[in-house]
């Protein structure tokens, strides 16, 4: 009989931990990025938009312009105005090519303006077809050679 009660209570004891592992479900890859934001990286992200914002209609510093989108572009891929960082830093670099605004450029970097131009405005096509933005940066694309063209596109 004691046999009978400690098998019953290793039987009860084996279910119960099934139930449990069960009931947790399986594990996820975490949250989907396009949905769930870090309100902290968001903000960040929000105040450096703002400020490339100013550097690129208000003072023509493109350059700094530039650097403000690509560290939104570095620190948070996930943002939710990723389009108008995208568009921003696409002109800013095509704007930088031309050699306009207040910031000057060695006539070595022309080049690399140019295309980083090219690649910003085509992803923002590419990924984000229904932005406010999409027309203008196809027109702009058209001017400099139209879009990268690349196999992982």
């Amino acid at each position: 009989m004691k046999k009978l009660v400690i098998m019953g209570s290793v039987l009860l004891s084996v279910c119960l931990m099934s139930l449990a592992v069960n009931a947790q479900g399986r594990a996820s890859r975490g949250p989907d990025p396009s949905t769930q934001r870090e309100p902290d990286v968001e903000a960040d992200s929000r105040h450096n938009l703002d400020v490339a914002r100013q550097y690129f209609k208000l003072r023509k510093a493109y350059k700094a312009s530039l650097d403000r989108c690509e560290e939104i572009m570095a620190g948070n891929p996930g943002f939710a105005h990723m389009d108008e960082v995208l568009f921003i830093a696409g002109e800013s670099s095509l704007l930088l090519s031309q050699k306009k605004g207040k910031q000057s450029v060695p006539d070595n970097m022309l080049g690399k303006y140019h295309d980083t131009a090219r690649e910003y405005l085509t992803k923002l096509i590419h990924d984000f077809p229904e932005s406010q933005f999409r027309k203008q940066a196809e027109s702009d694309l058209q001017s400099i050679g139209g879009p990268v063209t690349t196999s992982s596109q």
